[in-house]
């Protein structure tokens, strides 16, 4: 079965089952390996793309629920081949120890600075309260996002 979808602004269509999660027609179909395999269950945000402006964990996401839909990874949140001012700013915090929590906590960054681009430190991290970091980096995250939402201000 082929499904047609948009990811980072370009079409594709991939022979998956329609059951197949998105998670896995990221990595292995379409080589973008920014969304990583965490839980499986949708429980620690590893996984976390945009489906038409909302942060969505691909993991639990069927392949056959974004037919026709944009999807954003990662990989095409950079602006003119470079990091956008939240991927920078998460380099400069030093945000990401292991880096295997960092997409999803950027992922679901980006949506919420869409929403709410001068957001308090409580904001954030209630934003972010589903998305887990086993390193213990949380601060760090907090003071990246901070420093997006300032820089883009």
């Amino acid at each position: 079965m082929a499904t047609s979808i948009t990811v980072n602004a370009k079409p594709h269509n991939v022979a998956a089952a329609d059951d197949t999660p998105l998670l896995y027609v990221l990595r292995n179909d379409l080589a973008l390996n920014g969304a990583k395999y965490g839980c499986g269950f949708a429980q620690c945000g590893a996984c976390t793309v945009i489906i038409e402006g909302k942060p969505v964990r691909s993991c639990v996401t069927p392949v056959s629920g974004v037919n026709g839909k944009a999807v954003t990874t990662i990989e095409g949140l950079a602006e003119g081949g470079k990091l956008n001012a939240l991927q920078k700013a998460f380099i400069e915090e030093q945000a990401a120890q292991c880096g295997y929590c960092a997409n999803g906590m950027i992922m679901t960054a980006r949506t919420f600075l869409d929403r709410n681009p001068q957001p308090t430190e409580a904001q954030i991290r209630k934003a972010l309260g589903a998305n887990f970091c086993r390193c213990g980096t949380h601060n760090r995250i907090v003071r990246a996002i901070q420093r997006a939402a300032k820089e883009t201000a």
